[in-house]
């Protein structure tokens, strides 16, 4: 069930970076796009980030940290805030999930989810 008063909807596109990769050396570098949009009626500050990184062959690395990019975005009703970063793993093909911590204006805590989403050099998923 969605609580309408607090809802963080998060956009997500990636890409292959490969000037900054090193297939010889198992050194992929992925950017991403990260859109989050409050669709909530109350605003919400975004406190923490917390990611799951899994490569192909099954390492899993976990990254806490407060806000995203240096910053702890603000985000009235209606209010979007992007940013550009970056992961590197071992393999051709991975995959990142995880949330954002939140704090609305009327004091309640609460987890804006990262939905899954691939990374993968063009040309291996179809």
């Amino acid at each position: 069930m969605t609580d309408p008063i607090h809802k963080i909807r998060i956009d997500v596109s990636a890409n292959y970076v490969s000037d900054q990769s090193r297939p010889d050396e198992s050194h992929y570098a992925f950017a991403y796009t990260i859109t989050i949009r409050n669709e909530g009626q109350v605003p919400a500050r975004l406190l923490t980030r917390h990611w799951v990184i899994t490569d192909a062959n099954g390492k899993v690395r976990e990254v806490r940290g407060e806000g995203v990019v240096g910053e702890q975005p603000y985000l009235l009703p209606g209010q979007g805030f992007r940013y550009s970063s970056g992961a590197v793993i071992e393999t051709p093909v991975g995959s990142m999930q995880g949330s954002y911590g939140m704090v609305a204006d009327d004091g309640a805590h609460f987890d804006a989810p990262i939905p899954p989403f691939t990374l993968a050099m063009p040309g291996l998923l179809h």
